[in-house]
């Protein structure tokens, strides 16, 4: 007992040290836990830090022997986390996937398959039985049978829905008719519930009896007849509590629920604010129908951003990861921003042909356009991408526009006023001191900083109001805008200027 004590606190240190320890530690980690280890097991000369990469691969060594050991290898599985199993899977030939998964111990083998990336899924489901698929996917949570089954083709997924049981296939259709990114899609409805009548010694004895099939038992829901929801009550509050108490005199009933129709942007929003692990939702007439899960919340905000990415980077979000997406879809989901964004950029040289006769006149203005296109171009990312990223964190709403602003202007003067000073000096000093040549420069790029600056904060905002992703007014929209604006203002300050 006292070995296998040793040994836990070995790798929890091993764990801790490989997790945290910062770069600059320089081994001092290391050194601390070799005196630990020397108290905790004397007599051991050498330790072996193995790290999960290394894990990782004697697995995958493992796997290539020949002959293969088959028990060796299921225990040394039970060893690994299911995540890693999956991306070792990931590592491998479709052939050689397919003979390691079914080799899985069966109690590992649904969370795994849960892990694996959807084409993978596919591969293993339309090599097993249709005996081995339902049992898979019975054991899988279903949320996680849900989002498999979404991401399946037509055949596929005829063929797990008549492979799993009718208790299993009635809640997934169920939860399929929900609209997608709604909080009724990512949920999950294996919850522990509670009646509010019940004492807490019967609560311990129903989630003893039946938790083990829940997704979490953290947080018990507290309903009373026709499923309505009344409260919840959290593990610790069980334990806490005497057994002969009844469930409605302990629980909480000021808690935070969403409705099945909400968008998921909103269920994460929410998670964020106030830090929950899990939340219930219910229908329009508030009874409990499922839960969403921190986890789940997780992949919402993952997915989220990189959609929001994928627009302000003028892509078209796209679900499939890049290196299993081909070349031709890649393509397709960018040359159609990339189209609107060439005929747009055609404004810019059609306003320079406008201005032909100036720039014949003093060639010098030609050199500067490049500098004040690009300084208005980033100016107007910066606010943009600011403004975007508060509003997706709930920090600024629409009704703070005239706010926002305001702001943005004043910081534009003072932006300017620090640029065009140096830019001044800078031109003045090297083209033969002419104070007109840099007097137009200067006051052209102090005018595009701070009409970059407002329309970089304005546009995203006008896009919420409008109810469009403000994602879409981002960086490459706005530089072609400001762009504009910045010649028309440049030119129009030479010919006042030098009368042109």
């Amino acid at each position: 007992m006292r070995n296998c004590a040793k040994n836990n606190m070995f790798h929890i240190l091993f764990l801790h040290s490989s997790l945290y320890a910062p770069p600059e530690s320089g081994g001092a980690v290391s050194g601390v836990l070799k005196i630990i280890l020397a108290i905790t097991h004397p007599g051991m000369e050498q330790i072996h830090f193995f790290k999960r990469g290394v894990i990782m691969e004697s697995i995958l060594e493992l796997i290539n022997t020949v002959p293969f050991d088959v028990c060796k290898f299921q225990s040394a599985v039970k060893e690994m986390n299911e995540v890693d199993i999956a991306e070792t899977l990931d590592n491998l030939s479709k052939e050689k996937a397919v003979q390691v998964f079914r080799l899985l111990p069966k109690g590992i083998a649904a969370e795994v398959f849960a892990n694996i990336e959807s084409d993978e899924q596919q591969i293993i489901v339309e090599a097993l039985t249709d005996s081995e698929v339902g049992e898979i996917i019975n054991r899988l949570f279903v949320d996680d049978a849900v989002d498999f089954i979404e991401e399946m083709p037509a055949n596929v997924v005829k063929r797990v829905l008549v492979s799993v049981s009718d208790e299993k296939r009635k809640i997934i259709n169920q939860m399929l008719q929900y609209p997608e990114d709604s909080a009724g899609s990512v949920m999950t409805t294996e919850y522990v519930d509670l009646m509010e009548g019940i004492t807490v010694s019967e609560a311990f004895a129903y989630i003893r009896e039946t938790g083990v099939h829940k997704e979490t038992i953290y947080t018990s829901y507290v309903i009373k007849r026709d499923r309505l929801l009344v409260g919840i009550v959290s593990a610790k509050d069980l334990m806490l509590a005497r057994p002969d108490q009844k469930i409605k005199d302990i629980m909480d009933s000021n808690f935070i629920s969403v409705r099945t129709t909400d968008d998921q942007e909103m269920v994460a929003a929410i998670f964020r604010k106030y830090d929950l692990l899990s939340m219930p939702v219910v229908d329009k007439e508030e009874r409990l129908v499922g839960i969403i899960t921190v986890d789940d919340v997780v992949d919402i905000i993952e997915e989220e951003n990189t959609e929001d990415f994928e627009i302000m980077g003028a892509l078209r979000p796209s679900e499939d990861p890049y290196l299993k997406t081909s070349v031709f879809s890649l393509a397709k989901n960018r040359i159609v921003w990339l189209f609107v964004l060439m005929l747009s950029a055609t404004l810019t040289g059609g306003i320079i042909s406008g201005f032909e006769n100036a720039l014949a006149i003093l060639p010098a203005l030609v050199a500067f356009i490049p500098m004040l296109m690009d300084t208005g171009g980033n100016a107007g990312s910066q606010s943009s991408t600011l403004i975007i990223r508060g509003m997706a964190l709930g920090e600024i709403e629409a009704k703070d526009m005239l706010r926002v602003l305001w702001k943005e202007i004043r910081i534009g003067l003072i932006c300017s006023a620090a640029l065009g000073f140096i830019n001044f000096l800078r031109i003045y000093l090297t083209n033969g001191r002419n104070a007109a040549l840099a007097l137009v420069v200067t006051a052209s790029l102090c005018v595009t900083v701070v009409i970059a600056k407002s329309v970089g904060c304005v546009l995203p905002m006008l896009a919420k109001k409008a109810h469009v992703d403000p994602a879409i007014m981002a960086a490459p929209l706005i530089t072609t805008i400001v762009d504009t604006a910045s010649l028309i203002i440049y030119f129009s300050i030479a010919r006042m200027i030098f009368q042109l």
